[in-house]
């Protein structure tokens, strides 16, 4: 029995799976080794710094134009992250989570979506929990080796250099509308 395919950007994926991508309605990430590499920079002054790919921000702000929302669930609390994620127009921020399924029945009841409308993309144990419950669950390339072999679909690039990126054009694609991609680097 041979398993029909999709061509994608970022390669050949299973019909089924590329369905799963085309019927998501929001995109919900872990921002720590999602968003960033994963590190922590602490200055003398006790100042924290991250580094966000513009790339990722450039397509999370094309699927927000395009109808996918995004939310953003991390056990951390930072300044920076409300700044960015405010920066993409990311409606939904939860920070100082560290019970993530608070957060997501929380979001579900706001967005009056079910899991099966979501996707969730994630590179720890910590977000084993949703990624479990949702339709498409995405681990970054870099992610801990437990999270890869509980997701649907594993990027190729790692977090913090291009894993959501990965995800925004694979969602775009799945529905027609990555010829619609315009605007300046976030």
């Amino acid at each position: 029995m041979t398993t029909q395919s999709i061509e994608t950007l970022y390669g050949s994926m299973p019909t089924a799976l590329y369905q799963k991508i085309a019927s998501t309605q929001l995109l919900i990430c872990d921002v720590d080794g999602v968003f960033s590499d994963g590190r922590i920079y602490l200055g003398n002054q006790g100042e924290e710094l991250k580094a966000f790919h513009t790339r990722d921000g450039f397509g999370i702000k094309a699927i927000i134009r395009n109808g996918i929302d995004v939310a953003v669930i991390t056990g951390r609390r930072s300044q920076l992250v409300q700044k960015r994620m405010e920066s993409l127009n990311v409606r939904y921020i939860y920070q100082g989570q560290e019970d993530k399924q608070q957060a997501f029945a929380d979001l579900l009841a706001q967005t009056q979506l079910s899991a099966q409308q979501c996707a969730y993309i994630g590179d720890d144990v910590p977000d084993l929990a949703i990624m479990n419950q949702v339709n498409l669950a995405i681990a970054v390339a870099d992610a801990h080796p437990l999270v890869k072999t509980k997701a649907h679909y594993v990027t190729q690039n790692r977090g913090g250099f291009g894993a959501v990126r990965e995800c925004c054009d694979l969602l775009l694609q799945s529905r027609g509308q990555l010829a619609d991609f315009t605007g300046a680097s976030q």
